[in-house]
């Protein structure tokens, strides 16, 4: 494989990551000008999403058997197309029955990018370990710009621009793939074969594998939930800061996201150098009084509290890869990973239906911050309960959410 072939797969699938996460964070933003614009309640607005963030957990394992069975690049062109053409949409549409639909189509294409374009990154990449967490950080910059983006786009242009522009700019990304598919600039690369290691005892398999679902779940509700409530909480307090636009909000939530971009570079030196269980289970520790003060403070204590919180959700995530990693045969390593993006990602309804109903009732979100500061302290709970590490191994190139 030329060293082109190989690069131009890195290249596009860390617009991919970055697209994926501003695409399905813009929305949290875009909604506070549309309360105005459509007389509705920020909860009904919220709750359009849902289906959409439904989708993006749970079609994630038919879009990576697709891609396995197909192909991996021809599937990566129909996320970039099918993204922008969801998000170009959800700009000219003039109510909420539609935003709906737009939204539902936005969350299938969505689904697509972590089974197919992480997998599809690896199998092409030159040095794996050096890819991934480039393209880690390119996720968490997706995240990081949503705010900032959306902001931008609505005091410069109003709210269809948010989404129009995005799209517009996926979809030409698509049609560039595609370009370098038929030149042949890209080519398809079949998987590599993997030596198969050890495995462990079944009951350390089975052990590793309860504590994880549980801890998995937990994390994809903590990361869903700050995400959908973190521009109206910041709405909310920060007002005196921020000023009555939404790029002033867009900005702080950019300010506190972009620490999302470097902190799993971060974790992984940490995971590296530290023994795996303390690591993950001192991280759910550490959210228990950050999520609490959160639920209390305002003000800068507050954005500061919120950028601790994005770190230790962003932290312990090449340590749960790893964990993953060393109790999964490598042929099934694919699996695994499907299965944490459906947890990761099918907690969405789960957080919108939670942030939507608590504000609906309290106006507020403290109560919110309260309850996932328990959930947390379980996980932490949970987290003690996997096997030690008699002995320290190499850590395998795996994949960062």
């Amino acid at each position: 494989m030329s060293a082109i072939s190989s690069r131009l797969p890195l290249v596009f699938s860390c617009l991919g990551h970055t697209y994926m996460h501003l695409f399905t964070a813009f929305y949290f933003v875009i909604a506070l000008t549309l309360e105005d614009a459509w007389r509705l309640e920020y909860h009904e607005l919220i709750e359009l999403w849902a289906l959409g963030a439904l989708l993006v957990g749970i079609a994630a394992l038919p879009a990576g058997w697709l891609g396995d069975r197909w192909s991996a690049s021809g599937m990566m062109v129909i996320y970039f197309l099918g993204l922008g053409a969801a998000g170009i949409v959800c700009g000219l549409v003039d109510g909420p029955s539609a935003l709906f639909i737009g939204l539902t189509a936005l969350g299938l294409a969505a689904a697509i990018y972590h089974p197919v374009g992480i997998a599809w990154l690896v199998r092409n990449a030159r040095t794996r370990g050096r890819a991934l967490g480039i393209n880690g950080a390119f996720g968490g910059l997706g995240v990081a710009s949503a705010g900032l983006v959306a902001g931008a786009l609505i005091d410069l242009f109003g709210w269809r621009a948010a989404f129009i522009i995005p799209g517009i700019i996926c979809l030409a990304t698509g049609l560039a793939l595609l370009a370098c598919l038929r030149s042949g600039l890209i080519v398809e690369a079949p998987p590599a074969p993997r030596s198969e290691a050890p495995a462990p005892s079944r009951g350390a398999v089975l052990r590793v594998y309860g504590v994880l679902l549980l801890t998995m779940l937990i994390m994809g509700i903590l990361f869903q939930a700050t995400q959908v409530s973190v521009p109206k909480v910041f709405d909310l307090r920060l007002r005196d800061i921020a000023g009555e636009g939404a790029l002033g909000i867009g900005a702080i939530v950019a300010l506190v996201y972009t620490v999302g971009s470097v902190t799993q570079l971060v974790g992984g030196v940490m995971a590296d150098r530290f023994p795996l269980k303390p690591l993950y289970a001192g991280c759910f520790l550490l959210q228990v009084p950050v999520l609490a003060g959160i639920a209390i403070f305002g003000g800068l204590p507050l954005v500061a509290l919120v950028a601790v919180t994005v770190f230790l959700t962003a932290a312990p995530l090449p340590a749960e890869n790893m964990l993953l990693a060393r109790f999964t045969p490598q042929r099934h390593h694919s699996l695994a990973y499907g299965v944490k993006f459906v947890l990761a990602f099918g907690t969405g309804p789960i957080s919108i239906l939670l942030v939507s109903r608590i504000q609906e009732r309290t106006g507020e979100f403290t109560w919110l911050y309260l309850a996932l500061a328990a959930v947390a302290l379980l996980a932490a709970l949970a987290a003690l309960l996997l096997p030690g590490e008699p002995e320290r191994q190499p850590a395998p190139a795996v994949a960062a959410e």
